[in-house]
């Protein structure tokens, strides 16, 4: 099904220790999130929404069990296959390449989680992957894209640091290349060392809209945390997109 299993996501999201290094992104700060998101948009029980890049599954749950139908795409058969193992008759998993058009004009919501975006090597990647999420939704459906604010980032950014999770040290070095945020993570598990590169383009908020436009969304609003604060370019965690499909 994909021709490029080769393409470094693939692996490092495949393994099981791209889980456990962001072990941080705790169940709790998820399911409020998705109760701010479901109240501010005002989701009605029964609505169509589809997970892009769901991972294993816990807000494509969550989403479900506030009673929803939810699917979910991840391009990671290791996480489909953890997830199909809690799905029902209203929540289903799938192995997919968000880069092709998933069951066309089929949902009144998609959501794309977690900056699970700015990972492929070409900018028309990026494009094709809003064309098929919006060729995914209904008319008038909604898109929901949270990515990292890239301006504070940069401003902040650690060429260094080291997480201890479970027993094991993960020594993350970090550098830019132009506009790309190079991660080399580096640990040792049961006497083997591993070594992971992550490297996600750095898009800015005037890109995206630019994606938007072409995929003929209109961006509604750009909120800027998990608690959906109004978007600032230089204090805000998040860029939180929210389209309407035209």
């Amino acid at each position: 099904m994909f021709p490029q299993k080769k393409e470094w996501f693939y692996n490092w999201f495949n393994s099981p220790f791209y889980h456990k290094l962001y072990v941080e992104r705790d169940e709790n700060e998820a399911k409020e999130f998705v109760q701010n998101l479901f109240y501010h948009l005002n989701i009605k029980e029964g609505s169509k929404i589809l997970d892009v890049a769901c991972g294993r599954g816990r807000h494509a749950i969550f989403m479900n069990k506030l009673g929803c139908e939810v699917e979910g795409i991840d391009y990671s058969d290791n996480n489909i296959n953890e997830a199909k193992k809690l799905e029902n008759d209203k929540l289903h998993f799938h192995l997919h390449d968000m880069r092709k058009v998933f069951k066309e004009e089929s949902f009144d919501y998609a959501f794309n989680f977690f900056t699970s975006f700015g990972y492929f090597e070409n900018d028309s990647e990026n494009q094709d992957t809003i064309n098929a999420i919006t060729k995914a939704l209904k008319q008038e459906g909604i898109l929901v894209l949270d990515f990292l604010n890239p301006y504070k980032v940069i401003k902040e950014l650690e060429s260094e640091e080291v997480k201890i999770i479970d027993g094991t040290a993960f020594k993350i070095q970090k550098h830019l290349e132009g506009e790309n945020l190079i991660k080399k993570i580096e640990f040792d598990f049961e006497e083997k060392k591993y070594c992971f590169e992550e490297k996600l383009t750095f898009l800015r908020r005037i890109k995206f809209l630019e994606y938007f436009r072409n995929a003929n969304l209109m961006p509604l609003e750009t909120l800027g945390d998990y608690a959906l604060s109004p978007y600032d370019q230089d204090s805000s965690d998040r860029m939180i997109f929210i389209c309407k499909k035209l």
